[in-house]
C-alpha cells in the first residue's frame, strides 16, 4: 500500500522550485513595501495640539512643535508627560503600520527577524 500525500504536498524538485520563486517575490514585496514605509512621515499630536512630532518610516524625529502657551515654567512636568506621549504614540503608529503592511504580504506568517 501507497502511502499518498495531501494536494500540495510532494512533488519533487518542481515543487521546491516553485516554493523557492513564492519565497522570493514574497522577499522583494517586503524589501519594496519597507522602502515605502520608511519614505513615510506621519505627524502625531497630543493634549489638544499642545504637541505635536512628526516621525518617518525609519523612526527618526522630523520635528516636535509646542505650543508656547504649554511651556510653564512652574509645570515643566506636564509639558515633559505631553512630549513622552507625542513621541511613543508617534513610534507606535510607525510599528503598527509595518506590522499591518508586512502581515498583508506574508498572509500573517511568523517570519521572525524579517520586520
Amino acid at each position: 500500500m501507497k502511502a499518498r500525500l495531501p494536494q500540495g504536498f510532494g512533488g519533487g524538485a518542481g515543487n521546491m522550485q516553485g516554493m523557492i520563486k513564492q519565497a522570493q517575490k514574497m522577499q522583494e514585496n517586503m524589501q519594496q513595501k519597507q522602502e515605502e514605509l520608511e519614505a513615510l512621515e506621519h505627524t502625531v499630536t497630543v493634549g489638544g495640539g499642545a504637541v505635536e512630532v512628526v516621525i518617518n518610516g525609519k523612526k527618526e524625529f522630523k520635528k516636535i512643535s509646542i505650543k508656547p502657551d504649554v511651556v510653564d515654567p512652574e509645570d515643566v512636568d506636564m509639558l515633559q508627560d505631553l512630549i513622552m506621549a507625542a513621541v511613543n504614540e508617534a513610534i507606535r503608529k510607525v510599528e503598527d503600520l509595518h506590522l499591518a503592511e508586512m502581515e498583508k504580504i506574508t498572509g500573517n506568517l511568523n517570519l521572525p527577524g524579517l520586520f
